[in-house]
């Protein structure tokens, strides 16, 4: 994968507008098989796993029509509000419930789940306690709730927020998993708890317990999706579209499937195929005029502006207040592709200000951000926070890292000092091993800023770091010599001695570094009485020099600091101190 087809690639992704996909069923399939009541539960089940949010909610409302009682209901219904991210619902629906019935565990854990959105931790976890101990049997505690409680703290938990315990919620499942060991929600929900508690880490542990839910049941897509998102994660191909293939042949109208697809597609040009993906999405989703995003996204993969921010543009008019981020973003980046940032800044404030919970922001949401202010006099603020905001939301290193480079190269260009140094003082701060020539740029950032406290000390790690380098030795000595202005021997003297230390390895390439040290020692041994060792400092700075000019003019100051040291040693000489040591 090449650079820029790495940025398209997360573009692509960035763009989803739907939640990843985690759902598990919490009571095995085949307690409802048998009815035409219990079908239609798993109908809006598998409804709201594919993400049709409207047909599943409208299936539950139309169950809880029949019998206002049916617990089962009333839970999934509230799932369905959770996974559209309307807390709201869910908690209306929940309280409700629970003033008819307070001996629900179904509905106890789901609004354990609602407490969680709200961080309100300690009464979550109350609840998850209440619903366990209330369905504990004489064979032990029950696999249902178990599931429930897990899934609930593993589908709000995240490395960011991190809401819940999700080791707690490890522990459940597992336990699930051994009062139940046929049930193939349940190792679905294990497996992302082992992704989500250890990102980067715990991939075999989910890839098994994926394996394990798909074993248990061959129908059921979502577990065959989860584990081609892991290699999506991995960069794995070959393996990621097998399995999403697999979800398809498992459940033909998983819409989550097809939307992965068509994007796989599109990020290989493969433009027939990313459209026949795009059209089985909408075949297989609830209708919405927000699906015709797929199509201007085609058009702005395809660099056809005009048609991709036409398209983006009769979204918005028929959807609204309730168009998703993404659609903004997309015109935003259109708009920047074309030049035209003034049209881009209305568009990108958009996406930020209709961001909803769960969706995923990615650090080149807020580069794009920094790119369209950055082109606005006096925005310059705005661009740093962009950048700081578009590090503390990618959870990747190396992205990180990257982003902090290209906002520094910015200030640097812009020469706001000031601003470059404190994206480098975070690049420094945040990756575990630097280069010499980051802690170089960091430093000499810093050294621009008039920051020379915190340049010298940079500078003394780079020292310390890669003492066969002069640039640590050299800076430490230029910012000491700034900072050391009174005594100057409590951190200049030394830092000069160790500049000139090292110049004895190569006098001839350290010629400059020699001169600048071995003037501020003859200057300082001079004015400290000691005119021997500032006749030494200006000997070995006459060396260093070729300028015939010059040198005749530091031998000038040899011979008059010479005389005086002769003149002192003359009982009748009267001496004179402080010859200049010249330039």
């Amino acid at each position: 994968m090449n650079k820029s087809n790495g940025y398209i690639y997360n573009f692509y992704k960035s763009e989803k507008t739907m939640k990843k996909i985690s759902i598990t069923c919490l009571v095995a399939v085949s307690l409802f098989a048998g009815t035409v009541k219990a079908q239609s539960l798993q109908d809006g089940v598998n409804d709201m796993y594919a993400e049709r949010f409207k047909s599943a909610i409208a299936t539950f409302e139309k169950l809880l029509a029949a019998n206002p009682n049916n617990i089962e209901a009333t839970y999934w219904l509230g799932q369905t509000y959770l996974e559209k991210n309307d807390v709201a619902s869910a908690k209306a629906l929940y309280e409700k419930a629970l003033l008819a019935s307070a001996n629900a565990p179904l509905v106890i854990v789901g609004m354990g789940q609602v407490e969680l959105e709200e961080n309100k931790i300690s009464e979550a976890k109350q609840r998850f306690e209440a619903a366990i101990t209330m369905t504990k049997g004489k064979k032990g505690n029950d696999p249902v709730i178990l599931n429930a409680v897990g899934r609930a703290i593993t589908e709000v938990y995240t490395q960011k927020d991190k809401k819940g315990d999700i080791n707690y919620a490890i522990e459940k499942l597992e336990e699930a998993a051994q009062r139940d060991p046929k049930n193939a929600s349940i190792f679905l929900n294990l497996g992302n708890a082992y992704r989500k508690g250890k990102p980067g880490e715990a991939g075999g542990l989910a890839f098994q317990n994926y394996q394990r839910a798909t074993e248990l049941n061959s129908k059921f897509a979502v577990p065959h999706y989860r584990t081609a998102m892991l290699f999506n994660g991995q960069r794995n191909w070959d393996l990621f579209q097998k399995h999403m293939e697999a979800a398809i042949e498992a459940d033909p109208k998983f819409a989550p499937a097809y939307y992965e697809l068509y994007y796989f597609k599109l990020y290989r040009q493969d433009y027939n195929n990313a459209q026949y993906y795009a059209q089985k999405f909408i075949e297989n989703s609830d209708p919405d005029p927000q699906n015709e995003y797929l199509a201007a996204q085609t058009h702005w993969v395809k660099k056809e502006f005009d048609e991709a921010i036409a398209g983006a543009k009769n979204i918005i008019a028929k959807a609204g207040k309730d168009t998703k981020a993404p659609t903004y973003k997309l015109i935003a980046d259109a708009y920047v592709q074309k030049k035209d940032t003034v049209a881009a800044k209305e568009y990108i404030d958009l996406y930020f200000a209709n961001l909803k919970s769960g969706d995923e922001v990615q650090a080149n949401d807020y580069k794009l951000k920094a790119d369209i202010y950055s082109t606005i006099p006096g925005q310059e603020e705005v661009v740093l926070q962009a950048y700081q905001e578009g590090v503390a939301a990618d959870t990747v290193l190396a992205n990180k890292i990257d982003l902090l480079k290209q906002g520094a190269a910015f200030f640097n260009k812009q020469k706001k000092y000031d601003l470059e140094s404190k994206l480098y003082d975070m690049l420094i701060e945040i990756k575990p091993t630097k280069t010499i020539n980051e802690w170089f740029s960091a430093g000499y950032a810093n050294y621009r800023n008039t920051n020379y406290e915190r340049s010298y000390e940079i500078f003394t790690l780079v020292a310390d770091s890669f003492p066969d380098q002069i640039y640590g030795w050299e800076w430490k000595f230029r910012n000491a010599q700034i900072i050391d202005t009174v005594a100057k021997d409590s951190i200049a003297l030394p830092a000069a001695e160790a500049l000139i230390k090292f110049t004895n390895n190569d006098t001839v390439t350290y010629a400059q570094q020699i001169t600048q040290a071995s003037y501020f020692l003859a200057m300082y041994y001079n004015e400290a009485g000691d005119q021997a060792k500032a006749v030494e400092y200006l000997k070995l700075m006459k060396s260093a020099t070729t300028d015939p000019a010059r040198k005749e003019s530091i031998q000038k100051n040899i011979d008059a600091l010479s005389a005086n040291l002769k003149s002192s040693t003359n009982p009748s000489g009267t001496g004179a101190k402080n010859a200049g040591a010249g330039k």
